[in-house]
């Protein structure tokens, strides 16, 4: 190739695959300030509806879910599509890829087949509505209760984000995630359980309790996180030492921690009152239903 047929090709093919690349680059840029700008809309606008500090419904959480995933496939595709258009500016035929690309094919898929697993986990995520951004959720092994707990804060085709109650971002591929419960999902339960003392006067204690529902319900800051009316269940079991009385309440989703703790402290406050004897500390415990 001589000179001349250099510049020939730079002032075609050449300029053509640099503008390709540029015009690419260009629009990777918009992609990503669009998506900035649509996610920033999508929150002013939900917290607008349903108020600055209330929980997000799950068409919310669920559009801020893609305005975050669908960008980095978007992106993905472009850059797929640019490769290709300037490997034909470069007349360089497709069909000369297919060899080593098979090759190179079968040995990247043993090394990226977690990748390959975390984008295909990652859009299930999506598509099935598992989780959305402000979400909290619990992420374990398989038949486990324990494991990490956190509010969603992005969430892409690759890895999901969360902020632990500690403050800790913790980045979970899509691929390693096999249990996830939603305890953002519809409503949630807080169970207490009271053991009582073998001699306490349980109908007393039941009026005591069946009070606190009635002033927990025409709270005016309290009432709002409740679905409906505390509830005594009963004696729950009778051991050595102590009879365990049930008392449940269901809330709005993630309140029901703070509402946990207001009942408790009523609860030991007006059994203290009423000089009904615990058998030991009230325990206190949170559920939530299947997501």
């Amino acid at each position: 190739m001589n000179l001349d047929d250099l510049e020939r090709w730079a002032r075609g093919a050449g300029l053509e695959s640099v503008l390709l690349i540029l015009g690419a680059l260009l629009l990777a840029r918009f992609v990503r300030w669009a998506a900035a700008i649509a996610t920033t809309r999508a929150e002013d606008a939900a917290r607008s509806r349903v108020g600055e500090g209330a929980m997000l419904d799950d068409q919310d959480r669920q559009r801020l879910a893609l305005t975050q995933s669908v960008p980095w496939a978007i992106i993905a595709m472009l850059w797929i599509v640019t490769v290709l258009m300037v490997l034909e500016r470069l007349n360089v035929p497709a069909s000369t890829f297919i060899g080593p690309a098979a090759v190179t094919g079968v040995a990247l898929g043993f090394g990226a087949q977690r990748v390959v697993q975390d984008i295909l986990g990652g859009f299930f995520v999506v598509a099935e509505r598992q989780y959305g951004i402000g979400d909290l959720i619990r992420v374990a092994p398989p038949g486990e209760l324990g494991g990490i707990a956190g509010t969603v804060e992005s969430i892409t085709l690759r890895s999901t984000r969360l902020r632990t109650l500690e403050g800790e971002l913790v980045i979970l591929p899509n691929g390693e995630i096999r249990q996830v419960t939603n305890l953002s999902k519809d409503w949630a339960r807080v169970v207490i359980d009271i053991p009582l003392a073998p001699d306490a006067d349980l109908d007393r204690a039941r009026t005591v309790l069946h009070g606190i529902s009635e002033a927990m319900i025409t709270d005016e800051h309290w009432a709002p996180m409740l679905l409906d009316r505390p509830m005594v269940m009963g004696v729950e079991s009778i051991s050595v030492g102590f009879v365990q009385l049930r008392y449940v309440a269901r809330t709005l989703p993630s309140t029901q921690w703070d509402v946990a703790r207001e009942l408790r402290g009523r609860v030991a406050t007006g059994l203290g009152e009423a000089g009904i004897r615990t058998a030991m500390p009230v325990a206190v415990g949170t559920q939530a239903p299947p997501a």
